[in-house]
């Protein structure tokens, strides 16, 4: 995928009279962490003459953001997926720096997506264009040699956990902790009947939010167990129990819908919403949560919402993340709190059967669920920070030095 001979002559002719800020986001959570950055951008006085460029989704779209190649393109995890995607990969990096290389940013933001934008940043960096990521690779639960190649590629390092800063120390590459934009964006307390009642969903009932990710090689390995976990949760709980689930991208609707005529087709008077987008919403409209490990885990922390976490990939994507892997958790919310405060169902052990039994069971425990929310108001409050302008911060210091 490239970009059209049209889209190539705007971008020339504008860059030659406006500087910009190069900015690529590489999934629907870089879309969401990346918007408030943008929108802090253009409040900046320092920043507010730049335009943004690169690769976004609808949220950064919002903010002004010139999205040239489509953000789904990048959208895969894992490495049996990302050999699938590579050709159309390789061609969207070889034509965005090839743009890059002929019409210098004053800078390159990479949000997230590592392995697309650490190599993009590696060759800017060499010829003199600042680079800067946000939201620092997970060296500290795997893949721990990379740093050697970050120093190479990124010039000033944004982290989003507290303890990151303190992992570059020494290493050459400068590092800033700026919190986390959606501990900024969600409230300390949440609002269950106001959330309900926008959703249109019963006020009476036991909601379930499930969220099966938002790639469609998520959707595919993990959905059929996730929808099939909802029939048996109807089967169990009985009458009173509605699920929601937000579709995070128009891609994944087909693939969602086929799930959930299924499950309708097995159980027709269960009552099941599919929205799209609103994940927030549906985790705020919650009781408890089925969810796929991600950005999204930590979202539902902060919404003090008790879950489940789970995941399935491809079992030579499995074997290859657990040899490289040393923490015993996957979920955020887990590897923030430092121990198992959330269950997590893996692999072979995310059943329908095992899915349903742990996501109930936190009905029955009140207390449970009580000490979970205190533990989740610390991480909340932990997070807070103005995310979007410290890294305007960062960004306008940066392009200052550059042209000092």
């Amino acid at each position: 995928m490239t970009s059209s001979p049209l889209q190539s002559a705007a971008l020339r002719a504008d860059k030659e009279v406006s500087p910009y800020l190069a900015c690529v986001a590489g999934e629907p959570s870089g879309d969401m962490l990346a918007a408030s950055v943008l929108a802090a951008i253009s409040s900046q006085p320092n920043l507010s003459h730049l335009k943004t460029r690169g690769i976004g989704g609808p949220k950064m779209i919002a903010e002004g953001f010139e999205s040239l190649w489509p953000m789904e393109t990048l959208a895969v995890r894992g490495y049996v997926e990302a050999i699938k995607q590579l050709p159309a990969i390789l061609s969207v990096r070889q034509s965005l720096l090839k743009e890059l290389m002929n019409y210098r940013p004053q800078a390159y933001l990479g949000i997230d997506a590592p392995d697309f934008n650490l190599g993009v940043e590696k060759k800017l960096k060499a010829v003199g264009v600042p680079t800067i990521h946000f939201i620092s690779p997970s060296i500290w639960a795997w893949r721990g040699g990379r740093i050697q190649g970050i120093k190479e590629s990124v010039d000033h390092m944004l982290c989003i956990f507290p303890f990151e800063p303190k992992v570059y120390e020494g290493s050459g590459v400068q590092a800033t902790y700026v919190g986390h934009p959606l501990a900024s964006s969600i409230p300390m307390e949440p609002d269950v009947p106001k959330a309900r009642k926008m959703m249109g969903i019963g006020t009476s009932s036991v909601v379930v939010a499930v969220l099966p990710g938002s790639r469609k090689s998520e959707v595919s390995m993990i959905g059929p167990s996730f929808f099939e976990a909802m029939g048996e949760m109807y089967k169990n709980y009985g009458e009173g129990i509605e699920f929601v689930v937000p579709i995070a991208t128009d891609s994944l609707r087909p693939a969602i819908e086929s799930l959930a005529n299924q499950l309708r087709k097995s159980h027709p008077s269960i009552i099941l919403h599919l929205f799209d987008g609103q994940a927030s919403l549906a985790l705020e409209a919650s009781d408890v949560v089925l969810i796929a490990s991600g950005t999204a885990t930590l979202e539902a922390a902060l919404w003090k919402k008790p879950m489940v976490i789970s995941y399935k990939v491809p079992a030579i994507t499995a074997w290859m993340m657990k040899k490289q892997a040393y923490l015993p958790y996957v979920g955020l919310p887990n590897i923030l709190a430092g121990e198992f405060v959330v269950p997590e169902l893996l692999q072979e052990a995310a059943t329908p059967e095992s899915l349903a039994k742990a996501t109930l069971s936190w009905l029955d425990q009140p207390q449970a669920v009580a000490q979970l929310k205190e533990r989740f108001t610390a991480m909340h409050e932990s997070l807070r920070l103005p995310t979007g302008q410290l890294v305007a911060d960062v960004i306008a210091e940066v392009v200052h030095a550059k042209s000092s």
